[in-house]
């Protein structure tokens, strides 16, 4: 193996590894169709209105779905971190435009992957299947439970298990991202902030 395909072997054995033990012939039937690079804070992998074939996996770094309206203000839909993906499922299987942006919030590492060719590697091969199973399972726990702290918890209480399930997150990302993630204003999750005394 070239040394550049197994210092990017090993890039994403540190990350994914967790979820399949890829081998290294796992890894040699994909890294024809992996492209790593290096992207810089406030990059925009793609805007809403945008049509996208890849899968943008996030191998260090923090980044950011929005949502922006007429008015140009912005409401956060998901947070991403090292582990997690940039990705819209009605792009690759209605071939609709995205509805929402995506954004590194720090400098990142990228691998991008053709969604095609995801799906083509997922089913000739167990662990590439594996895997694409295991990014969904764990899309949907993270809506589950967004939605049931939503729905549940006041914003205190969703600010203070967002801060003991995220606290590399919390320690990287500015607080208006957080704020507009949880669904608050800055000028309540500050309060909160002020009651908790961590201001």
């Amino acid at each position: 193996m070239a040394k550049s395909s197994n210092e990017n072997y090993q890039k994403w054995l540190a990350v994914y590894g967790r979820l399949v033990d890829f081998s290294h012939d796992d890894w040699l039937l994909m890294a024809p169709h992996i492209k790593i690079g290096h992207i810089t804070a406030d990059t925009i992998l793609f805007a809403q209105g945008e049509k996208i074939s890849s899968v943008y996996f996030l191998l260090d770094g923090y980044g950011r779905y929005f949502y922006l309206d007429e008015k140009g203000s912005e409401r956060n839909k998901s947070l991403l971190q090292k582990g997690g993906a940039f990705s819209r499922l009605s792009c690759y299987l209605e071939d609709q435009p995205s509805p929402f942006s995506t954004q590194a919030l720090t400098d990142c590492v990228i691998a991008e992957i053709r969604y095609a060719d995801l799906v083509t590697a997922s089913e000739q091969n167990l662990n590439w299947g594996r895997f694409v199973r295991k990014m969904y399972e764990q899309l949907a726990l993270k809506k589950e439970k967004r939605e049931a702290a939503l729905l549940q918890l006041s914003a205190k209480e969703r600010y203070l298990r967002f801060t003991i399930e995220n606290q590399a997150l919390c320690r990287s990302v500015a607080l208006r991202h957080i704020a507009m993630y949880l669904g608050i204003t800055d000028v309540s999750l500050s309060r909160i902030r002020k009651e908790l005394g961590l201001t």
